[in-house]
């Protein structure tokens, strides 16, 4: 963007503003609102990390590549589970930097109670809440 007259946004803080538009939740209000049926757990971790850690029973697989083109509930390569826009998505890449950029993309199109997972993959693990080999 040169000649904005705006200087270049590093990640860290394009993380901390892309965050600051949303509230995150930890392992355990991430299972608790999949398991009540509130929210559609979603993990974008590439297939070597899902091999080598294993699945979240439940969660929809989806490359992040795929992300957007999946939960748009107007597009036409959606998933049957992207019903609409006020769906609560809880993205999870392996530790939660990944998710932040792909849950802010998704309020771009619309879902607004997109959200990510606190730490990822790896916090889920951590707690101790259910993983599939």
């Amino acid at each position: 963007m040169s000649g904005t007259g705006e200087r270049p946004v590093g990640i860290d803080e394009l993380l901390e503003r892309v965050r600051e538009g949303y509230d995150r939740v930890g392992p355990e209000e991430a299972y608790d609102a999949a398991q009540a049926g509130e929210a559609v757990l979603v993990d974008i971790r590439y297939a070597a990390l899902r091999e080598r850690d294993g699945l979240i029973p439940g969660a929809l697989v989806v490359e992040r590549n795929e992300l957007e083109w999946r939960l748009d509930p107007q597009g036409s390569h959606r998933l049957p589970e992207a019903t609409g826009h006020e769906l609560r998505v809880i993205v999870i890449c392996n530790e939660g930097y990944a998710s932040s950029l792909a849950a802010a993309s998704l309020h771009s199109l619309g879902l607004s109670r997109a959200t990510d997972l606190i730490g990822g993959f790896q916090a889920w693990r951590a707690a101790g809440l259910p993983v599939t080999s």
